[in-house]
């Protein structure tokens, strides 16, 4: 019998486990309620630890926010964050002078290089109806020689982000969004920024995301590399075939990234996967909390600088700073260019 390209199965927890050149992945699904006039939750806040709430508590959390749910101004050296937003809308304020409000589909892609603070609030618009949140952030790791570049800003707007609609031999559809990396039915990938890991010709870095209806067939194709790795991240669904082997409930799959793998939603509901492959960076990683370095040292120097400069300062007059009611999605970049989709 032929060897089976899957290498590794283990339950999902969280953050996500990943494979070099990935740290982690974050995965936040939050059914928040209606906000208030301060837009955070219309809802009681008793018995939440508030600050440090990852309760899950009526299926939401306020994480490190006090009013407004997210995560208040904190410090990033080392690493790239990759933060997808499926649902819901992301404040963004950063040390750069740089903010963003993005959501439904946007990516944001900071590399932090040599410091940079940001904070990542979720501000609950409307005062009549729900206000649900779904988001992938995913740390992708910088080589030696990169981690200390100049921060760098990119948004990837859902306009612009190449996909691909899958049809089967049943008329059944997979769709395919393409974040990084390459499938040539989806056309030219965005690039990534310009000190990535990804934008390195040979490191074969792909981010996909995978929507399967009930029934479906789709091949997940071969990576192009050789030493990439790939995991893919099955997480939600009830029932799934992957290369012929039954699947139940959510789970990790490390795959055999030089093979075709077959992918059938055997489910009555929707299947949809995460999808990180890459040629790993292959060096020591040194992690202290939001730094990531090559040695204990350079993570010493990295809290020292932190402590003496605050990557910058901090250009808001508050630590979770948000964007208010009306403005729509867009990007104010370092030097003042403002972007909208």
């Amino acid at each position: 019998m032929p060897q089976s390209p899957i290498l590794k199965i283990q339950p999902l927890g969280f953050p996500w486990v990943t494979i070099d050149p990935f740290l982690f992945c974050a995965y936040h699904d939050d059914a928040y309620p209606r906000g208030n006039a301060q837009f955070g939750p219309d809802a009681p806040l008793a018995g939440r630890d508030m600050g440090q709430d990852f309760s899950r508590k009526d299926g939401w959390s306020m994480y490190h926010g006090q009013t407004v749910p997210g995560f208040p101004s904190h410090p990033h050296r080392g690493f790239e964050t990759v933060t997808i937003v499926r649902k819901g809308l992301i404040d963004h304020s950063d040390s750069l002078g740089a903010a963003a409000r993005f959501g439904g589909g946007d990516v944001q892609w900071l590399t932090a290089g040599s410091g940079v603070v940001h904070s990542e609030m979720f501000p609950l618009l409307s005062r009549q109806d729900a206000n649900p949140l779904e988001l992938f952030q995913i740390w992708l790791n910088l080589p030696a020689k990169n981690k200390m570049v100049q921060p760098h800003f990119t948004m990837l707007w859902t306009e612009n982000i190449p996909r691909y609609c899958a049809l089967d031999e049943n008329g059944l559809e997979t769709r395919i969004t393409v974040i990084a990396g390459q499938l040539a039915q989806a056309g030219a990938p965005l690039p990534p920024p310009p000190d990535s890991w990804a934008a390195q010709a040979d490191s074969d870095v792909a981010i996909w995301t995978l929507r399967m209806e009930p029934g479906a067939h789709w091949t997940l194709p071969a990576a192009s590399g050789q030493g990439t790795r790939r995991s893919l991240y099955f997480f939600k669904g009830s029932t799934v075939a992957i290369a012929g082997q039954a699947m139940r409930g959510v789970q990790l799959i490390e795959l055999q990234a030089s093979a075709d793998v077959a992918l059938h939603n055997t489910g009555p509901e929707v299947a949809e996967f995460l999808m990180l492959q890459g040629k790993p960076i292959a060096e020591p990683v040194a992690q202290y909390g939001p730094f990531v370095m090559n040695t204990q040292a350079e993570i010493m120097q990295a809290v020292q600088d932190y402590r003496h400069t605050e990557f910058g300062g901090w250009p808001w007059a508050e630590s979770a700073p948000h964007h208010g009611a009306d403005a729509g999605r867009f990007a104010k970049h370092p030097g003042g260019r403002v972007e909208q989709p």
